[in-house]
């Protein structure tokens, strides 16, 4: 309709048209949707009326016509062009483009990577480079994945040097967005900018951890033909590239490489060696390069003792794996989560069920977090236990003893609440008294396994008794949680489990914001956000008004 509109007369002539549909006349049977408004939109933007694309816009809202994603990134493009050309009005061009950016989120319309990067661009261009570093900020806090034309219009807001650079390519490689990184790269020489050994490591660890060596070594040959000295951790990302191709032999005369370049090698080179030998139960080989480490003048650091203990754990070797942790304490070295949980899977592994929770106590004692694999380890034994006790009648105790049970991810799944139950009093007895982070990683993962065919009631079951033993669960947990109970159709119990949340004592707008919004009207539950509205309004819940405003609003656009 609007395509064969040439000139401002033209668009006047289709603004007089959309008049006469916003006021009833003539046309009051005529409906225009949202595609020729933003055909519309997109004409008055590249004629810079932005004025008469405010109009369209509230016009658009006043006929039940929701924007999408086009609307509003023609706006914002349509308000940046302004900026840039009308410099008496560029700050208030910015504040309304701005604007309309926020008001995409209230309608739940999510900005995309164009919208990102125009606003980017236009930020940088006026040297408002903070709010340009916000909106990056937040393009990544929303799980986008920047373009190049988003880097680069931030690089040439600031003054763009191979530091700068440096800063956007790590970033990319560390994305796993190895294409558009090797594009920035390639893009240095024409801006006159050489690469660094930061750029060069950034590229290479990024190639060996997707598996592509031959690329790597490329760019290490080319970094020396640049006059670029590899550092130790350019060499150590191709040495654990080629460690995890199998490639030991290619690893170690890369090592001898890199001495005769001068580059000394690291604990964590010897440590790559080390692991790689290990997997293959090579523990003389793993000595020597120990040995190796400690002539050199270093001390093996916790990854590298907790590479020794992996492997003594999967081959039953417990007593050396304790010797070893006695070891590390001796040095002043403290184990992490990985170093314990190994230790924990080994004794549950053998059954003997006192000395993996005497190992969670120790692990308690020394301030060190369990992580969800520390927790599936133990609630995969106590099944397994289970099991043989409820089926020793059928078979023998030899034979159930090595039956292989569930494999770890699927603990979550098969979980049962009784289970749960008796790792909180196994807990309990070993002095280690199951604390808010050990019911929040329980019920999250329990809420996870959804996905896999669980249903979220042992979730439930979970909150109440973190409840019950004084503990208040996260609101990401409930979050999780009604919308898993209005995914599966059980709108009453979710009703329920509202209702006690709000006898918590948790903020009333958080509760608002993380249930409501992030919750129940980000995947679509209008009609569930309404219900669990009313019940907050019935208990006399006070929200700040913005708040409501914004309740409100979302759930008439649903």
């Amino acid at each position: 309709m609007f395509k064969s509109c040439h000139s401002v007369e033209d668009v006047s002539v289709a603004l007089d048209f959309v008049g006469k549909i916003n006021e009833g006349d003539g046309e009051s049977n005529f409906k225009l949707s949202v595609k020729g408004y933003n055909a519309l939109l997109m004409l008055l933007a590249k004629f810079c009326m932005v004025d008469e694309m405010k109009w369209v816009y509230s016009v658009m809202l006043k006929n039940m016509i929701v924007p999408n994603i086009y609307t509003f990134n023609t706006m914002v493009n349509g308000y940046c062009k302004v900026g840039n050309v009308v410099e008496a009005k560029v700050v208030c061009r910015k504040l309304e483009a701005l604007r309309f950016f926020n008001e995409m989120s209230e309608k739940r319309c999510e900005p995309n990577v164009h919208t990102y990067t125009v606003l980017i661009d236009f930020l940088c261009k006026e040297n408002e480079l903070d709010d340009a570093r916000s909106l990056l900020n937040g393009m990544l806090e929303n799980g986008l994945v920047p373009s190049v034309v988003s880097y680069n219009a931030m690089i040439d807001g600031y003054f763009p040097d191979q530091w700068t650079y440096s800063v956007f390519i790590d970033t990319l490689c560390k994305r796993g967005s190895l294409e558009e990184a090797h594009i920035m790269f390639e893009s240095l020489k024409e801006k006159g900018i050489n690469a660094n050994e930061v750029i060069y490591t950034a590229l290479i660890d990024g190639y060996c951890k997707a598996g592509k060596i031959e690329n790597a070594h490329s760019l290490l040959e080319r970094m020396l033909i640049d006059d670029c000295f590899p550092n130790s951790y350019t060499y150590n990302s191709l040495i654990h590239g080629l460690c995890k191709e199998k490639k030991l032999r290619e690893a170690l005369l890369l090592v001898e490489k890199m001495v005769k370049m001068g580059v000394r090698p690291t604990v964590c080179t010897y440590t790559i060696l080390i692991e790689e030998v290990l997997k293959d139960g090579d523990f003389d080989h793993a000595h020597r390069f120990l040995d190796q480490m400690l002539s050199s003048g270093y001390k093996p650091d916790v990854v590298t003792y907790t590479a020794f203990i992996q492997a003594y754990c999967s081959t039953g070797k417990l007593n050396e794996a304790e010797d070893l942790m006695v070891k590390m304490d001796e040095e002043g070295l403290v184990p992490d989560s990985v170093t314990y949980t190994l230790l924990i899977r080994a004794y549950a592994n053998l059954g003997l069920v006192y000395s993996a929770f005497d190992v969670l106590k120790r692990m308690f004692d020394a301030g060190c977090e369990p992580s969800h694999h520390t927790y599936a380890f133990l609630i995969n034994h106590l099944s397994k236990k289970k099991w043989m006790k409820e089926n020793s009648d059928v078979m023998g105790l030899y034979l159930v003893s090595n039956v292989t049970f569930v494999e770890v991810a699927d603990v979550w799944k098969m979980m049962e609440f009784d289970t749960a139950v008796e790792l909180f009093e196994t807990m309990l007895k070993h002095g280690c008294a199951p604390n808010v982070n050990t019911y929040g990683k329980l019920i999250h993962r329990t809420l996870q396994s959804r996905a896999l065919g669980c249903s979220p009631e042992e979730a439930v079951r979970l909150v109440d008794a973190m409840i019950e033993h004084g503990h208040l669960p996260h609101l990401e947990s409930y979050k999780l949680l009604l919308c898993g109970l209005y995914d599966e159709g059980n709108i009453e119990k979710a009703k329920v489990v509202f209702h006690n949340l709000l006898d918590c004592g948790y903020n009333n707008d958080e509760v608002a914001w993380k249930i409501l919004v992030e919750g129940l009207l980000k995947k679509g539950f209008g009609d569930g956000c309404s219900e669990l509205l009313s019940i907050m309004e019935k208990k006399g819940c006070q929200v700040h008004p913005q708040t409501y405003s914004m309740l409100i609003e979302g759930l008439d656009g649903t």
